[in-house]
């Protein structure tokens, strides 16, 4: 597995990293959801430039004009819900892409004991396709590595796969690249290097899907 940190390059991505994970931003959620889009904007365009592309002639009012256009099928595919903005992002880029959703969520065993359960899962035929899987973070990798497992199982295998998480942990980037095969490629923007006992990211930016879409019942 490839890894690109846009985070790297000075930007005005930073800025819009900053805002998300500024406590005081976060509490307007729209702002917070409106953020999450624009990076999935960003992301998007920037992994599109590694894609197929063909000349196409476009009639204008006036003439004939020659465009590179692309020629990939794209399938979004995000994790529910934190990742729905970022999805609505890699759409406007991608706006005939087809869709995946998958239902994946820590269920606690013992203590802080976890595993990743997966109770919905919505995917189009892959064979072919470029799958483009979003969740606003990474902390253990293991939340990407079944969701993968079980779109690949679902539609098949896709010509290749990029996973975009706007900040992940050293942890789960280590995790994905021993699991993950050589056609993948996560994209971030930020490499945190500490997780919690309870496997949260440090610094991070909180619950994510919380603080866009309010808080949830704890079961």
């Amino acid at each position: 597995m490839k890894v690109i940190n846009l985070g790297e390059t000075n930007s005005a991505l930073g800025n819009i990293i900053a805002q998300v994970r500024d406590r005081k931003v976060q509490k307007d959620s729209l702002r917070f959801r409106f953020n999450l889009e624009r990076l999935g904007q960003i992301f998007a365009y920037e992994l599109s430039k590694g894609l197929e592309y063909s000349p196409k002639e476009i009639q204008t009012p006036l003439a004939t004009a020659k465009v590179s256009t692309c020629e990939s099928k794209i399938v979004a595919a995000t994790i529910l819900r934190a990742g729905l903005p970022l999805h609505k992002g890699i759409l406007d880029i991608f706006d005939d892409a087809e869709s995946a959703f998958v239902a994946a969520y820590r269920k606690y065993d013992k203590g802080d004991d976890f595993h990743i359960a997966i109770e919905y899962c919505s995917c189009p035929d892959l064979a072919g396709k470029t799958l483009i899987i979003s969740d606003t973070m990474i902390a253990t990798g293991a939340s990407m590595e079944i969701t993968y497992d079980r779109l690949v199982d679902e539609g098949g295998t896709p010509l290749f796969t990029h996973f975009i998480s706007p900040i992940s942990s050293i942890y789960a980037i280590e995790y994905l690249q021993k699991r993950l095969p050589d056609n993948t490629c996560l994209w971030t923007a930020a490499v945190d290097e500490e997780l919690t006992s309870q496997s949260y990211i440090i610094p991070g930016l909180g619950d994510a899907g919380d603080l866009a879409f309010g808080a949830k019942v704890k079961l």
